[in-house]
């Protein structure tokens, strides 16, 4: 992230005032729930951000708006030795990758979660299902039996993500 705003200061005018018209497409909602549009700065990095997360080159020009696809379903296998995640549109659309976001392990009584990290990337216009045991048991340990773990879901297409399909679910 840091080298991504860092480039920032390297673009031309006219770059910077491209990334401000793009920002001003781009729309957020905070804590509260207002809405806001993003800076050009905001814009950069955003884009920027998510085409690494991807394993994509940068780019210095801003892009077109592009509001990919959202996830319309996801089924979710989840005990301490299977974790995936069945989704529904399947294959994604080609340069689509999806975006597998999820929580530590918190009690089954939890109803919700704001610590949600990204832990995948699926390769370019994957199918389904999603296998996460593995990074998911790297990054927070084994699944615990009756643990609750949220998950967020978007697709990826040249730097925008769509909106998420949020869910959970507790280890069988």
């Amino acid at each position: 992230m840091s080298a991504n705003a860092a480039a920032w200061r390297a673009l031309t005018a006219n770059q910077r005032a491209g990334w401000t018209d793009l920002g001003l497409s781009m729309t957020r909602s905070d804590s509260l729930g207002s809405s806001y549009t993003l800076t050009g700065f905001m814009a950069f990095c955003s884009v920027n951000n998510n085409n690494v997360a991807a394993g994509n080159a940068t780019v210095t020009d801003a892009p077109a708006l592009v509001t990919p696809p959202t996830i319309l379903t996801a089924v979710v296998t989840l005990t301490a030795a299977a974790f995936s995640i069945a989704y529904t549109v399947t294959p994604l659309a080609a340069g689509s990758r999806l975006f597998s976001f999820v929580s530590p392990q918190r009690s089954a009584g939890r109803a919700f979660e704001a610590d949600l990290r990204l832990l995948a990337v699926s390769a370019a216009a994957a199918a389904s299902p999603a296998v996460l045991l593995t990074a998911y048991t790297a990054k927070f340990g084994v699944p615990v039996v009756g643990n609750r773990i949220f998950m967020s879901f978007t697709t990826y297409l040249t730097g925008f993500q769509s909106g998420p399909l949020v869910t959970s679910a507790v280890v069988a």
